[in-house]
């Protein structure tokens, strides 16, 4: 049987394999570190075959920056990483799909891709905004001797050396864009065909990231650079300049070319619909009917049949049209040019299409909100909560995937959890936050928030009471599972034999380290096959066994140490499309190939694997 890899998919790799069905002659085989052979690209061959369209030489359109090579291969580069449950953070494990992650964004979007390739409908992401303030990620692009001593003695709490962004550091803005840009172009691939993405930004960046955007997602698929403001007016002390900046950005690019905005819902209130007449067709307002593209000879005259008045203009409308109009009362006559009643029943799209400009959302209102359901935690300019409910629900349909790798204080999770209890909706959401210390002398560390994870998960677990405390009676996902990144569940098995001793092999008798659980164990072969980790999941106890079951047979698994005849048969009767087992549950090579021919009897199309 064949043994599951536990490593995040090898992009250079998988991009040979992709020009080489393309371009066979440009394949080559060298010798890798490991001294291995493996397959390489002879990029002489393949400029031949491309010499037409081949840019070469300086004098071409880039957007580049010092570590960006760096920034490009750090997204290629596989990990053997996995993500461990922590059920007792989590809320309603067994029935929710919405997931907390803490971790560094960029090891869990690797780990992530292969389960949410393509799922996900909206990106939202609020990253740093390189102010000037520090910002503080993992990175190890190309920092000199110099900064990397100056940056010493930064580590998490899993002892990674952790780096922080200054603008007393030369590469400033270079270190922002390699942070980012990895991650951009990881995040790209889980956007679904009709997805988007949505990034708040302020001017410090917004020029560089659009270029990045640019790069990453194709110029042909910016949509805009939405403006919302801050505040309604330039209270306060007026500044040197006489100039107060009330407004942020959010940067809207798309998958391919299929997103569509959701548009706002109609409101006869807010878009001028009335009805003073009583009209049986309901609420109307007032519209044109001149042209204003039509030529001065297509004019043609129509009559009010009440007083005999003759108007002549160009119409907007065919005389058959407006005829027809005029008999259904649909004209209104008005002395200097007839006009329309437009009903709102009749509109072509009961949403109406959305400006780039979305005015003011305050943040007071969410402040305050914060401040009566987390005393103890001040938040400093939280994202306000009406703008991440309005962004997402004229963005993602009300059944879709919303992932957030910037959660910060959970904000994203109060909004979707907020909007389907008011809509009635089903969006889920992924939140990665890197679990950042909070400062001691702050009230939340006093409190017993030691990092912001801490902080965004206690805000959902709040937020989630009081709606449904406010929505009683409504079903609603107010749950999530929690998952921490950590090392492979796999102890290192690959020793060179001179190096190994009696203890070692006594060791090695289960490759499996022993701190690890059956769900550890679970989580970890949903990732490695591709699995979303947010699928129900149900036990059974057979024969002194526990039979793991997701999603009703997307995958089965029992990792116990000695699996007997009827456990196998038992989950071979359940058809799984794929099944796991521990590689040392067999007592024999004989014992493994039986499983093989248990499957193969009752259940063909199972994937079988081992770990």
């Amino acid at each position: 049987m064949e043994h599951l890899k536990f490593e995040t998919p090898d992009m250079v790799a998988g991009n040979i394999e992709k020009i080489g069905a393309l371009f066979p002659a440009a394949i080559t085989e060298m010798r890798g570190e490991d001294g291995q052979i493996k397959k390489g690209i002879n990029f002489e061959v393949l400029k031949q075959l491309l010499s037409r369209d081949v840019v070469d030489g300086d004098e071409c359109y880039e957007f580049t920056w010092v570590g960006k090579k760096a920034a490009m291969a750090e997204t290629a580069r596989p990990i053997t990483k996995t993500l461990r449950p922590v059920k007792e953070d989590s809320r309603d494990w067994d029935t929710t799909q919405n997931l907390y992650i803490e971790g560094d964004n960029l090891e869990v979007l690797k780990i992530l891709q292969e389960s949410y390739l393509g799922k996900v409908k909206m990106i939202y992401i609020d990253p740093p905004y390189n102010t000037g303030h520090d910002f503080i990620y993992r990175d190890k692009f190309q920092h000199s001797q110099q900064e990397e001593n100056e940056q010493m003695g930064m580590y998490d709490e899993d002892e990674n050396q952790m780096f922080e962004n200054t603008e007393s550091n030369g590469r400033f803005h270079s270190d922002w864009c390699s942070m980012l840009y990895s991650r951009l172009i990881i995040a790209k691939d889980f956007l679904s065909d009709d997805g988007a993405i949505f990034v708040s930004i302020d001017e410090n960046e917004l020029s560089n990231l659009i270029n990045m955007m640019n790069e990453v997602f194709g110029r042909e698929n910016f949509i805009d650079a939405i403006v919302w403001d801050k505040k309604a007016s330039a209270k306060g002390v007026p500044p040197r300049n006489m100039m107060v900046n009330v407004h942020e950005y959010i940067v809207a690019y798309q998958r391919n070319g299929n997103f569509k905005f959701m548009g706002e819902k109609r409101s006869a209130e807010a878009d001028g619909f009335k009805n003073p007449d009583n009209d049986p067709r309901g609420p109307w307002r007032e519209s044109n009917i001149k042209s204003t593209t039509k030529a001065p000879e297509e004019a043609f005259t129509i009559v009010d049949p009440n007083t005999g008045k003759a108007y002549t203009n160009t119409w907007a409308f065919s005389k058959e049209s407006l005829e027809r109009m005029i008999r259904e009362g649909r004209i209104l006559w008005k002395d200097s040019l007839p006009k329309q009643k437009e009903y709102m029943l009749e509109m072509s799209n009961e949403n109406k299409a959305i400006k780039s400009d979305w005015g003011v959302f305050d943040a007071q209102s969410t402040t305050v909100f914060l401040k009566n359901l987390i005393p103890e935690v001040h938040f400093d300019n939280p994202k306000p909560i009406n703008l991440m409910k309005y962004l997402i629900s004229v963005t993602s349909s009300q059944d879709c995937i919303i992932l957030d790798f910037f959660s910060g204080s959970a904000t994203t999770a109060h909004a979707v959890m907020q909007l389907n209890a008011e809509d009635g909706g089903n969006r889920k959401f992924i939140l990665v936050q890197l679990p950042e210390s909070c400062d001691e002398k702050s009230d939340a560390y006093k409190a017993g928030f030691k990092t912001i994870c801490e902080i965004g998960k206690e805000r959902i677990r709040r937020v989630g009471n009081k709606i449904k405390e406010d929505s009683s009676g409504t079903r609603l996902d107010v749950g999530f599972r929690v998952f921490r990144i950590d090392e492979s569940n796999m102890k290192d098995v690959y020793y060179h034999p001179t190096e190994l001793e009696q203890q070692s092999l006594l060791d090695m008798v289960s490759n499996i380290k022993d701190d690890r659980t059956d769900m550890d164990l679970l989580y970890a072969c949903l990732l490695d096959w591709g699995v979303e980790i947010h699928l129900p999941h149900t036990s059974t106890d057979l024969d002194g066994c526990t039979v793991h079951n997701v999603d009703n047979g997307a995958l089965m698994a029992c990792f116990s140490p000695n699996v007997p005849r009827s456990v196998v048969e038992y989950m071979a009767e359940q058809q799984p499309l794929r099944a796991v087992f521990r590689d040392n549950a067999f007592a024999s090579d004989d014992a493994k190939i039986n499983v093989t021919e248990i499957f193969k009897n009752l259940s063909p199309d199972t994937k079988v694997k081992v770990i």
